[in-house]
């Protein structure tokens, strides 16, 4: 197969390790910016093009859309209406995502929006443990995702790509990332509070901390912190039962469990990681997300992911904004 990528940024640079890695096909890229065509060619050693027209030129068979949020739906579009497969990062704006949706109806392609931390080998030990019933039922929890901004990519400018615009700011863009994982885990949500704002110095006008209440329909409850101004990168979660406690601190790349009938922890251990040099997160994860993407593609593989999942999530996160801007809180002072 000839895969596309249309984005030769972070995430794009990423997917033609994850690709090249899987040696998954011929890949060839688009961006608009010179240096980063040329960065490409010379790292990867793949053709790429400066114009989108020439690369649909070249007939990729699937387009790996990593451009920012607000363009993976216009972009998807494209691929529906011209028969090709394809894959979209992670989205915060849902625009134009029910005509996606129409248009894959009833054609023999594969187009699907990224859910990389369902490929997480700890989320992954997490959720067999909860689905399997080992350690009861999960009544509450607190995650915690924090990274200070200008660390997300220390090579450029903070004030220079999409995180630092208001639609697809960077904590509002992490909200949904972190929900698509905790939904998979603690099922649907039923009801949903929120505060955030722009709390920081940073030079940008986002709100740079989201604090989200969730009560889940089997009725866990809990919370959900996202902020981009901790100086020290978080990722963090404990699940809590009235037999079990489960820990997770992504850093330390393990999952504890306590459970009553045992009596100490057991530890879950990830495996070997594959690094790249700048990124905190590893490349595993995003390279299964790749295999899983392929495979559908080639033999049918299920995808655990799809954009009517996807656009549920986004409508939690507008729940949530919603709450926070309409002031729906107890004032106690």
């Amino acid at each position: 197969m000839r895969f596309l990528i249309v984005g030769l940024g972070s995430m794009g640079k990423r997917r033609i390790r994850n690709l090249q890695y899987l040696k998954a096909g011929e890949i060839i890229a688009y961006d608009p910016r010179d240096d980063r065509c040329q960065e490409a060619k010379e790292r990867y050693g793949i053709m790429t093009f400066p114009g989108f027209d020439e690369a649909m030129a070249a007939d990729p068979d699937v387009m790996i859309i990593s451009t920012p949020p607000d363009l993976h739906m216009p972009y998807a579009r494209i691929a529906a209406m011209n028969g090709k497969h394809f894959f979209t990062e992670a989205s915060v704006v849902d625009n134009e995502m029910d005509e996606v949706i129409t248009l894959c109806s009833g054609k023999d392609i594969v187009g699907v929006p990224s859910c990389t931390m369902r490929f997480n080998s700890s989320v992954r030990v997490i959720r067999d443990l909860v689905c399997s019933g080992s350690v009861g039922s999960i009544l509450a929890f607190t995650h915690h995702f924090g990274q200070y901004l200008p660390d997300w990519h220390p090579w450029e400018d903070y004030r220079s790509f999409y995180v630092a615009k208001r639609e697809t700011g960077a904590c509002r863009e992490i909200v949904p990332f972190e929900l698509v994982w905790l939904t998979w885990i603690l099922g649907d949500v039923e009801k949903i509070s929120c505060f955030k704002e722009k709390l920081s110095t940073l030079d940008l006008d986002i709100d740079d901390v989201y604090q989200v209440l969730l009560r889940f329909k089997h009725g866990a409850l809990g919370s959900l912190l996202v902020d981009v101004i901790s100086r020290v990168a978080y990722r963090s979660a404990r699940f809590i039962s009235e037999t079990a406690v489960i820990e997770w601190v992504s850093s330390e790349k393990r999952v504890r469990v306590f459970q009553l009938e045992k009596g100490w922890w057991d530890e879950y251990h990830e495996p070997e990681a594959i690094e790249e040099k700048g990124y905190v997160a590893t490349e595993n994860p995003y390279i299964e997300e790749m295999k899983c993407f392929v495979q559908a593609i080639r033999d049918g593989g299920e995808y655990p992911y799809s954009f009517s999942e996807d656009k549920k999530i986004l409508g939690l996160l507008y729940a949530a904004e919603r709450s926070s801007a309409d002031q729906v809180h107890v004032d106690t002072v």
